[in-house]
């Protein structure tokens, strides 16, 4: 598995130092987006600032995503087309008001193939409401 994501960060540009690693391989078993809060309590004894310059690297090398919720900022990997210029993940980010948690509904997107004269590089769309299992667990209760 480390070869794996080692080869992932040297295609992206990005030196596979173990920090790196170790957050990319906490990030891709994740099923929501993360705060730089919650990668910290994963690992006990990692320096914040560490975490942080990763995620920051990730940003600009086209491998994280993030998300800006109210007062906090989520991350959630990247599809591999992502790069260093443009951030393709053009996809709606949903905040669920209950269970408090993000995640990248991708079968909502704002269309890639749109003609345009400019060049977009990133795009953020991001609603708030309920989720289908906090909604399943309203209306079976």
């Amino acid at each position: 598995m480390n070869k794996e994501i080692e080869n992932k960060l040297i295609h992206k540009n990005t030196k596979p130092t173990s920090m790196r690693i170790l957050v990319y391989d906490f990030l891709s078993s994740q099923q929501v987006a993360t705060s730089l809060s919650e990668i910290e309590n994963h690992f006990d004894n990692a320096d914040r600032t560490t975490i942080y310059r990763t995620l920051k690297t990730f940003e600009e090398k086209g491998i994280v995503h993030s998300i800006q919720e109210n007062t906090t900022t989520k991350y959630k990997l990247c599809h591999d087309d992502c790069d260093e210029k443009t951030h393709k993940d053009w996809h709606l980010h949903f905040y669920c008001k209950i269970c408090k948690q993000t995640t990248c509904k991708e079968d909502i997107s704002f269309p890639e193939s749109m003609k345009t004269t400019f060049r977009i590089d990133e795009i953020r769309l991001f609603a708030k409401g309920i989720c289908e299992n906090c909604l399943d667990n309203t209306f079976n209760n």
